[in-house]
């Protein structure tokens, strides 16, 4: 039994780790749970799975919440930052699931890893904005980091039982998202209704944007040079719009292995809950035979500029990935809010980025100050689009 502090459980990834979660019930147990302000969600979240503490986003909610379970369930009910590192570091907790959106997954997962906690990855921004600080501390306290990400999953899974050492690149694959086909110049009209239509992945608001620009697998690029210790030069993107292949690893000999798969979360998620192990919960399985085709293609960098941006992210490093990060938190949030174009928020993040002088080896407290610093001068760079 392997006991799962969740973090995120009403997003996306956290409703299909639940989901996860029941189909293993003699293997994986709720401790803790922490979501925002979907109160109605996460009550019956707290009946069905009976953690024994959750956290909200204010003390409002919380009496919400309180409210919604009519005093019949022993839970204990936190709120704002202080619950939600306390629902990362429960002292049942054998692992903590980060799937909360933004750089608030930080100070609860390094909280998580200080008391010892294997972490269970799904949110880029950690790594993205703190991986050095992530990575030694994960080293210091001998914990696991395990990503959920299906990217980064299929890396992990491929380099099973090989010298890491030997790795000449790794290959990250990306569906091209909504506009993979549309005219250039038809994308400065896109709508956000189009660009949230997937073709082929169910995701949260914000990642599916960020699918749209490609600025997800940017973020990738970065996690992926902390999560296996590559070279950004080492980290190659791909177009491969069957999100079938979910990423491959080529070695120093020629071969290259691939993980492939449904597109279906509930896998990669599954693998870093129970890994190493295997077990059919009743996931839809593929079917080699239906496929048609499987097609690779490599990105324009004229339809997808979030990819430049972030090599460029990668190889400055310090305090630049996490300015990225978020600049474009907020420029997404600008775009999803009908603020500013589908264009914009690229053009945004390259601003901001321009103008931010990069601190070497920040420290925790001045990562925090850059993203405080990135969020205001992209809200003040709004005022100059047209």
């Amino acid at each position: 039994m392997r006991r799962l502090s969740l973090l995120g459980s009403t997003g996306s990834i956290g409703r299909q780790t639940l989901d996860v979660v029941s189909r293993l019930p003699n293997r994986l147990k709720v401790v803790s749970l922490a979501a925002r302000k979907n109160v109605d969600l996460l009550a019956k979240q707290v009946q069905e799975y009976k953690p024994s503490f959750v956290s909200v986003d204010t003390e409002y909610e919380a009496g919400q919440l309180r409210r919604k379970l009519h005093n019949q369930s022993k839970v204990e009910i936190g709120w704002g930052p202080e619950g939600i590192k306390q629902a990362a570091a429960h002292p049942e907790a054998d692992i903590t699931l980060v799937a909360v959106a933004g750089t608030v997954g930080l100070a609860p997962t390094l909280a998580a890893i200080s008391a010892g906690k294997d972490i269970a990855l799904a949110s880029k921004e950690v790594l993205v904005a703190a991986g050095n600080l992530v990575t030694n501390l994960i080293a210091e306290k001998g914990v696991r980091l395990l990503p959920v990400d299906s990217e980064h999953s299929a890396i992990f899974q491929c380099l099973q039982g090989h010298d890491r050492s030997k790795v000449r690149r790794i290959i990250l694959t990306a569906s091209g998202g909504p506009f993979k086909d549309l005219p250039l110049e038809e994308m400065k009209h896109a709508t956000v209704e189009q660009a949230l239509a997937h073709p082929t992945w169910t995701m949260g608001r914000k990642i599916t944007i960020d699918s749209a620009t490609m600025m997800n697998k940017g973020l990738e690029i970065v996690e992926a040079r902390w999560l296996f210790g590559l070279d950004p030069s080492q980290i190659e993107v791909v177009i491969h719009p069957q999100s079938i292949v979910h990423s491959m690893v080529e070695f120093e000999d020629g071969s290259v292995l691939a993980q492939m798969g449904m597109p279906d979360m509930r896998l990669p998620i599954q693998y870093a809950l129970i890994y190493p192990d295997r077990l059919d919960t009743g996931l839809p399985r593929l079917e080699i035979t239906c496929q048609r085709e499987l097609t690779f293609a490599r990105p324009d960098l004229a339809r997808y500029p979030a990819l430049t941006l972030a090599y460029r992210a990668a190889q400055r490093g310090g305090t630049m990935p996490a300015v990225m990060n978020a600049a474009n938190e907020v420029a997404v949030e600008l775009f999803l809010e009908r603020q500013i174009g589908f264009l914009d928020i690229v053009r945004i993040v390259d601003m901001v980025m321009q103008e931010h002088v990069t601190i070497p080896q920040p420290n925790l407290s001045q990562i925090l100050e850059a993203d405080s610093w990135a969020r205001k001068t992209a809200i003040e760079k709004r005022r100059h689009i047209a």
